[in-house]
C-alpha cells in the first residue's frame, strides 16, 4: 500500500546544531523521543505487510501526552472519516459548554384547575432533552402526582417536545438505518427501555415456541405503542436461525419473519420507534393508570405555555455521569441530543445547525483547527464527516488541560474490561494481561471505516496519545486487528 509517510527520528546533536542556524530557528513540526526511530520502522513494517490495507487509506497520529509532541504521523493532515471517534469532539464540547453538573429537565404541567382530585383539563408532559427517562421515572412522576391528590384527568395527555426543532434525523442518515437502535429519532421527549439508555427504542425479545408455531415475542417495556406482526416459525433444533426484524417506515408496525431453532436462547433486538414523544406519552399514561389515576382523553402532541401550572419536574443524572453510557457504549442518540442541547442553551435553538456552530467555537477555543473539519452530526454516523488524525490527537492532548478531563477520561472504554460500563466497546479487545488498565480509547466503525483513538501507557510508564483512522476498507472488522497491533507496539 502506497501512502505518504512521515518518519520522525533523532539526528545526531552535532548535525542538528549545524543545520538549524542556516535554515530556521522555529521548532520542527515534530520531534521524536527514543525509541521513535525504531517505533516508526515497526509501524511502517506492520502497515506494509497488512493485506487488509491494500487499496485502503491509513491516517495515524501519535503524540507524547506530556508536551504533545508528535512522535509519528502518516497521512495525519488528510481529512478522513472518523466514524464514532467523532464522539470525542462532541463529548469535549458538551463538557466545556454545558458543564459536568448539567442536568436535563422534564416537566408535568396542567392546563386546567384541580378540583376535588380531578384535573379538569389536559395534562402536559414537557421534555427538555433527557435521553435517560425510563419506565421507572414515569412511574415516579405518576406517584408524585397521586401524592398531590390528583386521581383523574378529564382531558388529554399532551406530549411537548418543542424544546428542539422537528428534524428527527441528521441529514445523512439513510432509511436503512432508521429502524435500527443507532438510528433512532432525536426528540426532546423520549424514553429508554433499559439502562443502556438507547432513547426512542423498544426491546423485542424472541424465544422459540413449539415446533411448527411462531416464536414467542415480548417487549421491554411492555407497551401497546408498537404492533407486532409475527410471521416467524419455530423449527427443530438442527434448523437454521434466520430471524429478521424490521419496522415499516412511518409506522410502529414491527414485522418478525424467519426461523428460530427450538433450543435457541432468547434473542434481543432494539428497534427504534416512530415518533418517540408519543411513545413517552404512552408509557406515562400507563404509569398513571397503574397508580390508579384515570386518564380519560387520548395521547396527542402539543406545546405547553408559560401560563400553565407546573405540577412536578424530574431531573436527569448529571452530564459527567451520562458520559459513561454515551462514550462506553458509543450511544448515537446521546451525541445528537448533546449537539441540539448546546444549540438550545447558547443560541436558543435546539437544532443540528446551531449545535454544530457551538461545537465549532468550543473546539476552536481548545486549540483545534476547525477550518479543516467537516462536521455533519455529533455521533459520526455520517460518511460525510471528515477530520484529520492530527486534530484528533491534538484534542486528546488539549483535553488533559481542562478541569473536566477526569470525567472525559473516565468515560473512555478500557481495553479488556468485561464490565460493559467499564470496557464498553473495547471490552473484547486487547485483552492481553500485560495491557490491563493501560489502554483507554474510543472506537469507531462504519461500512469501510475503522478508527481508534485514545491513551496508552507504555512499559516505561509514559503515556502516549494515538489516533488510527482506516478508511476505504473492504472489511472494517479486519481493521481492528491492525489498530490493536499498533497499540501493542506503542505499549511496548
Amino acid at each position: 500500500m502506497k501512502q505518504k509517510t512521515t518518519i520522525i527520528t533523532l539526528l545526531p546533536l552535532v548535525i542538528i546544531l549545524a543545520i538549524i542556524p542556516f535554515f530556521h530557528t522555529e521548532e520542527p513540526p515534530a520531534r521524536a523521543i527514543e525509541p521513535a526511530g525504531e517505533l516508526s520502522a515497526e509501524i511502517r513494517k506492520l502497515l506494509d505487510n497488512e493485506p487488509v490495507l491494500d487499496g485502503a487509506l491509513a491516517g495515524i497520529s501519535i503524540r507524547s501526552a506530556d508536551g504533545g509532541k508528535l512522535l509519528y504521523e502518516q497521512n495525519a493532515d488528510t481529512r478522513m472519516q472518523p466514524a464514532s471517534v467523532l464522539k470525542l469532539f462532541t463529548a469535549a464540547a458538551a463538557l466545556s459548554v454545558l458543564g459536568e453538573e448539567y442536568r436535563f429537565t422534564t416537566e408535568v404541567l396542567a392546563d386546567g384547575k384541580v378540583n376535588g382530585g380531578t384535573l379538569e383539563g389536559d395534562l402536559f408532559l414537557k421534555g427538555m432533552g433527557d435521553p435517560t427517562l425510563l419506565k421507572e421515572d414515569f412511574e415516579e412522576m405518576a406517584k408524585r402526582l397521586k401524592s398531590k391528590g390528583i386521581h383523574k384527568v378529564t382531558g388529554d395527555i399532551v406530549t411537548d417536545d418543542s424544546w428542539y426543532d422537528e428534524v428527527r434525523h441528521s441529514e445523512d442518515l439513510t432509511w436503512n438505518d432508521e429502524h435500527q437502535y443507532y438510528g433512532a429519532q432525536v426528540s426532546a421527549l423520549t424514553s429508554s427501555p433499559n439502562r443502556d439508555f438507547d432513547a426512542g427504542t423498544v426491546i423485542v425479545n424472541i424465544l422459540p415456541g413449539k415446533k411448527g408455531t411462531g416464536a414467542v415475542i415480548s417487549l421491554e417495556p411492555d407497551t401497546d405503542y408498537v404492533t407486532i406482526i409475527n410471521e416467524s416459525v419455530t423449527v427443530d433444533s438442527q434448523g437454521k436461525q434466520d430471524i429478521q426484524i424490521e419496522r415499516e417506515h412511518g409506522t410502529n408496525t414491527i414485522g418478525i419473519t424467519g426461523s428460530i431453532p427450538a433450543d435457541s436462547n432468547k434473542l434481543r433486538e432494539w428497534v427504534a420507534v416512530w415518533e418517540p414523544s408519543l411513545y413517552a406519552g404512552s408509557i406515562f399514561k400507563k404509569s398513571l393508570e397503574e397508580q390508579g389515576i384515570i386518564a380519560v382523553g387520548k395521547i396527542r402532541t402539543g406545546a405547553a405555555t408559560d401560563t400553565m401550572a407546573s405540577l412536578i419536574s424530574h431531573k436527569s443524572m448529571p452530564l459527567a455521569e451520562l458520559m459513561i453510557p454515551f462514550m462506553k457504549l458509543s450511544n448515537n442518540g446521546h451525541a445528537e441530543v448533546l449537539v441540539k442541547e448546546m444549540g438550545k442553551v447558547v443560541h436558543g435553538e435546539g437544532s443540528w445547525e446551531k449545535g454544530l456552530e457551538v461545537m465549532d467555537v468550543a473546539l476552536g477555543e481548545m486549540g483545534i483547527d476547525t477550518s479543516g473539519l467537516v462536521l455533519r452530526d455529533g455521533s459520526g454516523i455520517s460518511h460525510a464527516n471528515l477530520i484529520p488524525a492530527n486534530e484528533v490527537s491534538k484534542l486528546l492532548y488539549q483535553a488533559q488541560k481542562e478541569e473536566w478531563f477526569p470525567a472525559f477520561e473516565h468515560s473512555l472504554p478500557v481495553a479488556g474490561e468485561e464490565d460493559r460500563m467499564v470496557g464498553g466497546t473495547m471490552r473484547n479487545r486487547l485483552r492481553d494481561e500485560q495491557l490491563k488498565d493501560r489502554v483507554a480509547a474510543k472506537t469507531g466503525t462504519l461500512t469501510g471505516v475503522s478508527t481508534l483513538a485514545g491513551y496508552v501507557k507504555t512499559s516505561r510508564g509514559e503515556t502516549l496519545i494515538f489516533t488510527i483512522m482506516l478508511n476505504n476498507l473492504l472489511d472494517d472488522r479486519e481493521g481492528r486487528k491492525v489498530e490493536d497491533d499498533i497499540v501493542r507496539l506503542l505499549a511496548r
